[in-house]
């Protein structure tokens, strides 16, 4: 493969997104598979857009730097490495890694945002959509929430409410039409990332 085959994955917060890609991960060698998350394109705390209450948003197309991942995705598609800090959510708990993301035949780039930018939806050749039903992405989203970013329950509870349910229903949900793959993760998403895996190891011996 010469050029690289780009495949973009979405899905609403919580629909298990970031665990289907850290176990497709584990399936591929970095020479094969080379894994982008928007999550770490996120724009400085003091940038982002505050509600009424004064609450910041982090859930809506304007919070990640859309430029910045088409730009480096261009740059790993042209077979140059890629450079970035590793975005911690504002947990002070976590020290945040020099990131290095090596071009690859396959790229599979992910996040939230990943088909609101034309550009960066017109390089990908393939779509998949993560589904879940919303109580269970509720429920992800609390049990994420509080152990990974350390956001207290009642913080929780309420960017669901305010910020993430809405951004799915207007900036997300549309795009699981569009998508060549609807991956749903109710219970399980493994049957999915089994046949995401052949598609990809068949891609790589054609």
């Amino acid at each position: 493969m010469s050029t690289p085959l780009i495949i973009g994955i979405t899905g609403g917060s919580g629909s298990g997104k970031s665990s289907f890609l850290r176990d497709l991960r584990l399936r591929f060698t970095e020479e094969e598979l080379c894994i982008v998350s928007l999550d770490d394109y996120y724009i400085p705390r003091n940038e982002q857009l505050k509600d009424d209450k004064g609450v910041t948003n982090f859930d809506r197309p304007g919070a990640v730097d859309l430029e910045a991942f088409y730009t480096d995705i261009l740059t790993l598609r042209e077979g140059k490495p890629v450079k970035r800090k590793e975005y911690t959510f504002n947990n002070d708990l976590k020290e945040a890694r020099d990131l290095t993301f090596q071009p690859a035949p396959v790229i599979a780039i992910e996040g939230l945002y990943v088909f609101n930018d034309e550009r960066i939806r017109g390089l990908t050749n393939y779509k998949i959509f993560i589904h879940a039903r919303p109580v269970y992405k509720v429920i992800r989203r609390i049990k994420r929430d509080e152990s990974q970013r350390n956001y207290p329950l009642e913080d929780v509870l309420y960017r669901y409410e305010k910020h993430v349910l809405p951004s799915f229903e207007r900036d997300i949900a549309r795009f699981k039409e569009d998508s060549d793959v609807v991956v749903n993760n109710n219970v399980s998403y493994d049957k999915g990332l089994d046949i995401i895996t052949g598609f990809i190891k068949f891609q790589l011996h054609k």
